[in-house]
């Protein structure tokens, strides 16, 4: 079950725990991939946009995981 992100802060922190995960595992677990996939559906567009410049500036390696 994703949430709905509602500023810039609610993705910044999102992109941070891709971040951890990625350094600490080298992957990103399903549950969260589902999690998140589920935040851009349901967040405002403007806000999966952020989401998907700032993975691809912090954790390009994360971007496998994720529709866009």
């Amino acid at each position: 079950m994703g949430y709905r992100w509602n500023n810039r802060i609610d993705v910044d922190e999102a992109v941070v725990v891709l971040m951890n995960s990625l350094e600490k595992d080298g992957s990103i677990p399903g549950w969260l991939s589902k999690t998140i996939n589920q935040s851009i559906k349901d967040s405002d567009a403007d806000y999966g946009k952020y989401f998907f410049e700032e993975v691809r500036q912090h954790a390009p390696a994360a971007l496998k995981y994720f529709e866009e």
